[in-house]
């Protein structure tokens, strides 16, 4: 079952069972994917759909640092609550030595040196390990890589 048809049951579940959090939060998902569709009049796949995810993700850990500042607790655990539905459908992650791992790798293939070829080294990883590894980390690994 592809990510897309998992969560189309999901919603289904989540209606007969009267969960209305969950619901918007795939409604809200839902709606993000037929946008990107839409726009550029392609079908999306699990990759694109995990870009997607990503992305709604980040604007949760924004949402919730900003909401922390501003002491209105009733909004950050809401958007803990829907970056939580929206965590279950990413898949696995790779962990920081993983992440580590893949980019000494990629530094040595590209023969990479120093912190000029930072965007030569984050295009390839950014192919490689897209979905599988928050980039934030990732990055963090490339900077690591490429000062050392």
């Amino acid at each position: 079952m592809s990510l897309k048809e998992q969560i189309t049951e999901d919603m289904k579940t989540a209606m007969r069972a009267k969960d209305s959090a969950r619901l918007g939060t795939i409604r809200l998902l839902q709606a993000a994917m037929k946008q990107k569709e839409v726009d550029e009049r392609i079908t999306l796949d699990d990759a694109a759909i995990v870009g997607i995810l990503d992305k709604l993700i980040k604007q949760r850990k924004d949402s919730i640092e900003a909401f922390s500042k501003a002491a209105r607790q009733d909004l950050v655990d809401q958007e803990q609550a829907e970056m939580a539905v929206l965590q279950a459908y990413l898949p696995a992650r790779l962990s920081t030595e993983e992440i580590a791992t893949e980019v000494q790798a990629i530094v040595a293939e590209l023969g990479a040196s120093g912190p000029g070829d930072m965007g030569k080294v984050m295009g390839a990883v950014k192919t490689r390990l897209a979905g599988k590894a928050d980039m934030g980390a990732v990055s963090a690994a490339v900077k690591a890589a490429l000062a050392g």
